[in-house]
């Protein structure tokens, strides 16, 4: 069973939370909750979301692929017409290069999906940053951009931190309290909130939109919402 206060997993013989020190009233006490809105959702066994990370993975690949042959026949390309003073075989060697740094950075994402696990744990913190972007766009013109790094760090039952990160959006910033109970769910990559009484909307956490509260599944991947 789990803490109704902060979802902390506990003993069937508990009396109070270990974590937060509520007392654990039973069935015969407790006050009805709304229906889906607190607890982590049994729906992510729903088979929609292993064949949304099934379909994540060949599309990363099938991507990989086409960004890597452009990228072979574009400098072979390059070279046969002497673009820049660059000449085959070194522009070709050059495309190589690039095609195979996509192909790696697509086999490190889906390696990613697979070798990640679900696990539990709690934010424990909240903060924003003012950070500068640099952008070079040749010929000695350079241009700088301030923006806002938004960041939920939480903290596993393991100890780990891990965090979530947003640029110049307060959307999940404002959406996880500290305290919050979370899973991170495996394959996905994508955190789920124990408590979401009071929420308005709720992240897709297949896709990633944000859905009205109401809605059981979302309008753009099709999957569960998880509530």
């Amino acid at each position: 069973m789990y803490c109704v206060n902060c979802g902390t997993q506990i003993s069937e013989g508990a009396s109070f939370c270990p974590a937060c020190g509520s007392e654990i009233k039973r069935a015969s006490q407790s006050t009805p909750l709304p229906a889906g809105l607190r607890g982590f959702s049994t729906r992510i066994g729903d088979p929609a979301f292993a064949k949304y990370v099934k379909n994540s993975n060949r599309w990363a690949a099938i991507f990989s692929m086409i960004l890597a042959v452009a990228a072979v026949v574009g400098f072979y390309i390059a070279g046969e017409m002497g673009v820049e003073d660059m000449s085959n075989p070194e522009s070709l060697s050059i495309g190589f290069g690039i095609g195979g740094m996509f192909l790696v950075i697509a086999l490190f994402q889906i390696l990613g999906r697979k070798r990640s696990k679900t696990w539990d744990g709690t934010v424990e913190d909240k903060r924003v940053k003012k950070k500068t972007r640099r952008h070079d766009y040749g010929n000695d013109n350079v241009q700088y951009e301030d923006y806002l790094e938004y960041s939920v760090i939480i903290r596993s039952d393991q100890g780990k931190r891990h965090a979530i990160k947003a640029q110049d959006s307060d959307t999940l910033y404002n959406y996880y309290n500290i305290g919050d109970r979370v899973r991170h769910h495996a394959g996905l990559n994508s955190y789920e909130k124990y408590d979401k009484t009071g929420d308005k909307f709720i992240p897709c956490n297949a896709c990633g939109t944000l859905c009205d509260i109401s809605e059981d599944t979302c309008f753009r991947c099709k999957c569960p919402l998880l509530k």
